[in-house]
């Protein structure tokens, strides 16, 4: 259903015209918000406790609301779903699988589960969020993709370059696919349990598409991300996030409402070759934007807005903020996109998607 007073995020996930652009950050609840810092030393607890606090979830997400960004997205790690699994990595400070999963017998003991029942804290979180919000900033609920979460398996951490993975899907590939199939069923009712408990939007993180060559991104990557897409269609905003990748028409075809592009790849060239029926999410380089001096951001910046033209387009990096990234650039960024109306002469709303 569409209402026209909408959240600016929504309307632009729809592809209308809006009166601005809006954003939000990927990592925008995180070490570069000294609230944050803060929060932590006063509860100096493992990552995987804290993800799982109701209380901690929620005043963490909203911590970026201050900043005035136009969508809220959990504090939650990619990796948590794995756990109910058989696979619980816990964060020393970065994430660690005691027994990666390397063959058959590991593959087979990963089992399926309601996450209803093993992750309770999910819905406590999304569903205070939610009240807590009310109408004035969407939620935003997200996963690993099932091939990301398959090279932090088999890595046992994070993937690095990705070699194990990389070995064992070229060794093993009916093996690889098995697990793909496991983990692309437990994704799709873990955001199906987001959605129920909350969440207005949903981001699929494929947060290793740097790492395969494109065959293998293709045969292993792709086929989850479609049934994946293709079970939620239609009930929310759907986004994709390919981290570096920058072939758009294997992004496409993933099915998503959403492409959030690298900065390698002009927004031009996305509209040229995806045409109007989606929306683009991004690109501002996290580095440029954490360490650049603030006269080129600020000029990619209005590049970005100007050319997503007004209509079906979000502001957001094109990876997550930085740890170094200073949060008073995040104020200055938001106070920046805010100042920056689009024209009147931009294409009507009726042109947009439904």
């Amino acid at each position: 259903m569409i209402v026209k007073n909408d959240p600016i995020l929504l309307r632009a996930l729809r592809g209308e015209h809006t009166e601005r652009t809006p954003l939000w950050l990927m990592r925008q609840a995180g070490r570069s918000d000294p609230e944050y810092r803060a929060y932590r030393e006063r509860n100096p607890w493992p990552l995987e406790q804290l993800f799982r606090d109701v209380d901690a979830a929620v005043e963490i997400s909203l911590l970026p609301k201050r900043a005035g960004v136009d969508g809220i997205i959990f504090f939650q790690d990619i990796l948590t779903p794995l756990a109910p699994m058989g696979a619980p990595f816990v964060f020393r400070p970065g994430p660690i699988l005691e027994h990666p999963i390397r063959d058959a017998q590991a593959i087979h003991a990963l089992h399926e589960y309601d996450p209803a029942i093993e992750m309770p804290f999910i819905a406590g979180t999304l569903g205070t969020l939610r009240k807590t919000l009310t109408s004035e900033v969407p939620l935003l609920g997200f996963a690993g993709a099932p091939l990301t979460l398959l090279f932090f398996l088999i890595e046992g951490g994070s993937p690095g370059r990705g070699e194990n993975a990389r070995k064992f899907l070229q060794e093993s590939p009916a093996l690889a696919q098995e697990l793909l199939e496991k983990l692309t069923r437990m994704t799709i009712d873990y955001l199906e349990y987001q959605i129920e408990s909350g969440a207005e939007v949903i981001q699929l993180f494929e947060s290793i598409a740097d790492l395969p060559t494109d065959e293998e991104y293709i045969s292993f990557a792709l086929p989850s991300q479609k049934e994946i897409f293709q079970r939620l269609k239609g009930r929310l905003p759907l986004i994709l996030f390919a981290k570096g990748k920058t072939q758009l028409c294997e992004l496409a075809a993933s099915g998503a409402d959403a492409i959030s592009i690298h900065s390698h790849c002009s927004i031009q060239d996305a509209r040229t070759i995806l045409g109007d029926q989606f929306t683009i999410q991004g690109n501002l380089n996290n580095r440029l934007f954490a360490e650049g001096p603030l006269d080129q951001v600020e000029t990619a910046v209005r590049a970005c807005i100007a050319s997503g033209k007004s209509q079906g387009h979000i502001l957001n990096l094109d990876h997550g903020l930085l740890a170094e990234t200073p949060w008073e650039r995040v104020q200055w960024l938001v106070e920046l996109v805010r100042s920056i109306p689009h024209s009147r002469n931009d294409p009507p709303g009726e042109a947009a998607r439904h």
